[in-house]
């Protein structure tokens, strides 16, 4: 509910403060692009040649519209609820946020010439969660009846859990929203689920056993994406992503940028360049109304 809360608040914030951007820039009904990149978007330039790691948790916060919004809040009050009820808050948080870096790390990987914002991948990797939660607990037998009506239930669960995931995929190509997101939350949180979900098991063995599988899971996932995305090549072009989407639409403004003096405290001589560029009449936004 805190996450929901706070996705609430920040997407009016953005479209107060850097308006909002006409329908065929944005469908979703939401900021300009360049708004997203300057609240924490995925970037893969600046997160792997500047090391702003912190964008690889921000998107989570962020959402590219209302229509973008609204269909992840619904679906994490109620999933999501329903499952921080059953497992706890700290199983929830942990698979939220390890969802998250395993989303945006196959996004920079996969589509590193975009930026792209929400917590789509956070919820499909409950979904990846809840599904390793039915595998592990199905390796045991019930017994009684309360056990037996429990295999039953996590029968009906699967189902719901696939349809969750169908759901969500079909909303991996809209607007500033990726499909590697989605699919590198889905098995985060699968794999964190395993581990987590391994010290539920009534048989000491099951518990090892799925363990082990879980952090070996976890640490040939993370080491691997991780090594691999500080060798993708990214696009330069990206840094001032203002200018980038310019190209691409007459008339786009430029409502979020940073000052000179805030680029050149930060060593961005590029962009302080581009400033002064601006200044004297050789900015991207001449003829601009």
């Amino acid at each position: 509910t805190a996450f929901v809360i706070v996705q609430v608040i920040i997407l009016p914030l953005m479209m107060w403060q850097c308006g909002v951007a006409p329908l065929e820039i944005n469908p979703m009904i939401g900021p300009y692009p360049d708004a997203l990149n300057y609240w924490g978007a995925k970037n893969a330039v600046l997160i792997i040649d500047d090391g702003e790691l912190y964008r690889l948790i921000t998107p989570i916060f962020l959402h590219a519209g209302l229509i973008h919004l609204a269909g992840n809040v619904l679906v994490q009050m109620d999933s999501g609820n329903r499952w921080e009820k059953e497992w706890g808050s700290l199983i929830w948080i942990i698979v939220y946020i390890g969802s998250a870096i395993g989303s945006s790390v196959l996004s920079v990987i996969a589509m590193p010439d975009q930026i792209s914002v929400g917590s789509s991948g956070s919820i499909m990797g409950l979904f990846g969660a809840k599904f390793a939660e039915i595998i592990v607990l199905m390796c045991e037998k019930g017994t009684t009846v309360r056990e037996l009506a429990a295999e039953q239930s996590r029968k009906e669960q699967a189902c719901h859990v696939i349809f969750g995931i169908i759901i969500v995929m079909a909303m991996s190509f809209i607007p500033y929203v990726d499909w590697a997101a989605h699919l590198g939350g889905l098995v985060a949180g699968f794999a964190i689920g395993i581990v987590c979900f391994s010290f539920t098991m009534r048989n000491k063995f099951g518990t090892v056993f799925w363990l082990g599988v879980g952090v070996a899971s976890c640490f040939v996932l993370y080491s691997t994406f991780i090594a691999i995305m500080f060798t993708t090549e990214t696009d330069d072009e990206m840094r001032d992503v203002c200018a980038y989407y310019q190209q691409f639409f007459e008339g786009y403004e430029c409502k979020c940028q940073l000052d000179e003096d805030w680029a050149a405290n930060y060593n961005y001589a590029w962009l302080a360049s581009y400033y002064n560029g601006q200044e004297g009449g050789g900015g991207a936004d001449d003829g601009e109304g």
